[in-house]
Formats: C-alpha cells, structure tokens, sequence
C-alpha cells in the first residue's frame, strides 16, 4: 500500500484593472448587409464569419457590441464607423 502526499500551495495573482468599453453598432435602414459586414471587416478586424454574424445581430436585435477593449483603441474605430455613416457609440 503506498502513501499520497497532497500538497498545498499558495500562488499570489497579479490582476490588472483594465477599463473594457464596448462598441456598439445599432440597426439603420440605410446600409446594405454587405456595406455594414465590409465595415466590421475593415474597422474592427473582424473576420468574415465575425463580421456576418455581428450584421445579423444588429438587423434583428437592433445593436450588437461589434468590438470590447480599451477607450484609446475603439475611439478611433468608433469615429470611422461614424464616418462612414453608421450609427455606433462607445459605452
């Protein structure tokens, strides 16, 4: 018959607080599918499958958060959303 031995170690977790935004993109009855999927594609990074899904979310749903990180990141791609005629915000 052979003896276990358990161990217990302590492990100290370093966490870092880090503000997470969102982009949401809301529903229009402006922009084409393929317009808004282009977007995801070429703004947020999204890939193909990505981007198709987020566009289905938006039309039936009426927004979706499109992209999730740091202030300073999605503001830019938030304005360029905007600028191409989306309706997106930073929440």
């Amino acid at each position: 018959m052979s003896t276990k031995e358990k161990i217990h170690e302590e492990v100290d977790v370093l966490e870092q607080d880090v503000n997470q935004h969102e982009i949401i993109l809301y529903n229009d009855d402006v922009n084409t599918f393929e317009f808004v999927i282009d977007c995801l594609i070429n703004i947020c990074e999204h890939t193909a499958e990505q981007a198709e899904q987020c566009a289905y979310l938006v039309h039936f749903k009426g927004k979706c958060a499109v992209k999730t990180g740091e202030l300073e990141e999605l503001k830019p791609k938030c304005t360029n959303l905007l600028n191409l005629g989306l309706s997106a915000e930073i929440i």
